[in-house]
């Protein structure tokens, strides 16, 4: 495309014009000259902002305009950092040639900046030269049409469940039915991710999206193949080859097993205990082999072989203890300590809880952010998945322990995730009350733990339409604007895309287990509270929570 002078360059020019036509000694003077610019409702402004990408510009001058002195005296030009590129447009005359509507050829991006420049060089049908030449600044918003009819709330919760949940179900790994890291991935499971897989898997038994059979014989699949995979003192490792179930690392030295994904994996699995528990012969058994898989993990082995009063994340029998990774809150591993502290076979004691996770109370926040009070944790809450994880099992309404109210955590952290957002303090494109959510993701520069305290424009649907639990009118707005506004976008066979970058008009085009699990999970938490009924009904959960100093309507 053709490059334009600067900024600077065309008042100049303008100046200069201006300047030239005159003598020494005299001043022309001239009644004609533009009146009324407007951009949609906005009107008579020298600088637009949020302007609809598909809009026309309509100048409205004092007299009829000579026509052809209307082409070679407009100028629309689109700014990409240094470099101005001029757009072609379309030029339309009212009956009386007072009225112009200029229309670009291509509609505008979204979020981008531009600016329209008419120079004094239009003259009126008589000659008579307009007034002054004008510069106007525009920044575009977004194409605000719906890309999907509209359809009832909850048939649209409905639609997100069992689009999503097709990333577990016809994504699974086909030799062993566990959830694939992401949807680039071949023969790479994730533990983690099948824990939300199975969760999921639950859910769509539920809602018949799929049979009690399909769903009992996908689980017991997974079961099987854990029985053979690669695992050391009962935990597994957070990448595991397909096929095989052999450890896959997940870098140089964290070529081990992770407690922490683990522990995402059995809240799964219990889950489906729970869900089975009273079920036929075939069911009787998927929870006897659960429950030989969840006694068999050594808790204790995990304090650095019983040594200390505090978790750690993973071992590896090449490097042993050499991450030196303390499960350590406030983060998601609140689920490892209830899991440590349930166990019917080797479980933890308090103090591990006390002084391990809670730091002795240390890991509270007690501040106060956009008016909400964070009881634990990092300035701001951190990325949302930190108040989410643990939760798509362990129910935090009225739930409280000697550190927190949990129901004021999870609450609070999302809403103050949600009005950092709409606060916007960096003017990120696209920020708002429809467009929200921080979490761990994918993002135009890489993955990244996307929080207030590091943003860099990423929005990740799963970060607002998790939270629908704690934020349901602030979670429905953000799924109205994902789904019908940017649907076209970030819409796709297995649900909303990881993440995107509305001011760097960048869409992922990848989808990941940990995000897409919670989502199914968490609205149907929000629609039925079925998970949380069946994880906190567990017995050995039940143990474990009161032994650690939990209460809850839930723990009887």
């Amino acid at each position: 495309m053709k490059k334009y002078l600067s900024f600077t360059h065309i008042l100049f020019i303008i100046i200069a014009l201006l300047t030239s036509c005159s003598d020494d000694n005299e001043t022309i003077t001239t009644d004609f000259r533009l009146t009324t610019i407007s951009i949609g409702e906005q009107q008579n402004l020298s600088a637009f902002t949020n302007v609809d990408p598909e809009s026309s510009i309509v100048l409205q001058f004092s007299d009829a305009v000579d026509e052809s002195t209307v082409a070679k005296n407009i100028r629309f030009i689109e700014l990409d950092g240094e470099d101005e590129f001029e757009l072609k447009v379309n030029y339309q005359m009212d009956a009386d040639n007072k009225k112009l509507t200029v229309t670009p050829v291509n509609a505008l991006s979204n979020y981008s900046d531009y600016k329209f420049v008419v120079y004094p060089g239009i003259k009126s049908a008589v000659g008579e030269p307009i007034f002054t030449g004008k510069v106007y600044s525009i920044k575009t918003g977004m194409e605000d049409s719906d890309k999907f009819d509209r359809i009832d709330d909850e048939e649209l919760l409905t639609l997100v469940q069992r689009q999503t949940f097709s990333y577990f179900w016809d994504f699974g790994h086909p030799d062993c039915g566990m959830a694939r890291e992401r949807s680039t991935s071949t023969n790479t499971v994730a533990t983690g991710g099948t824990g939300f897989g199975v969760m999921s898997i639950i859910v769509a038994a539920e809602r018949n999206f799929i049979s009690r059979e399909a769903a009992l014989e996908r689980i017991q699949k997974i079961v099987d193949f854990l029985g053979r995979c690669e695992s050391y003192h009962g935990a597994y490792s957070h990448w595991i080859y397909g096929d095989s179930g052999f450890i896959q690392p997940f870098s140089d030295i964290d070529d081990g097993v992770d407690l922490l994904e683990t522990s995402l994996l059995f809240q799964g699995l219990l889950t489906a205990r729970a869900y089975f528990k009273n079920g036929n012969e075939a069911e009787q058994k998927l929870c006897a082999d659960i429950t030989k898989l969840w006694e068999a993990i050594d808790w204790n082995w995990f304090r650095k072989e019983s040594s200390e009063n505090v978790l750690y994340w993973h071992w590896s029998r090449n490097h042993g203890w050499e991450m030196d990774l303390k499960i350590s809150g406030w983060n998601e591993g609140l689920i490892a300590y209830v899991l440590a502290a349930s166990s019917p076979t080797k479980a933890i004691d308090k103090v591990v809880y006390d002084e391990g996770w809670a730091n002795n109370g240390g890991m509270k926040n007690g501040k106060v952010y956009y008016d909400y009070v964070l009881p634990l944790g990092t300035d701001n809450g951190g990325p949302l998945f930190l108040s989410q994880y643990s939760f798509l099992g362990i129910n935090p309404k009225g739930l409280t322990d000697a550190y927190a109210n949990y129901e004021e955590q999870t609450r609070n952290h999302a809403l103050i995730n949600y009005n950092y957002c709409v606060d916007n303090p960096r003017d990120y494109a696209g920020y708002g009350e429809n467009c929200w959510g921080l979490t761990a993701s994918d993002g135009d520069n890489g993955y990244s733990a996307h929080s207030p305290n590091n943003d860099n424009g990423v929005i990740a649907p799963t970060a607002a339409l998790t939270s629908f639990p704690f934020t349901p009118e602030e979670s429905m707005k953000a799924l109205h604007f994902f789904y019908y506004k940017l649907g076209d976008k970030i819409w796709g066979k297995y649900g909303f895309v990881d993440a995107f970058n509305l001011g760097k008009q960048w869409f992922d085009k990848e989808f990941i287990a940990i995000n897409q699990g919670p989502v199914i999970c968490m609205i149907e938490n929000y629609r039925s509270g079925l998970l949380w009924n069946l994880f906190m009904s567990d017995p050995d959960i039940q143990n474990g929570m009161k032994k650690l100093g939990f209460s809850s309507p839930d723990l009887k």
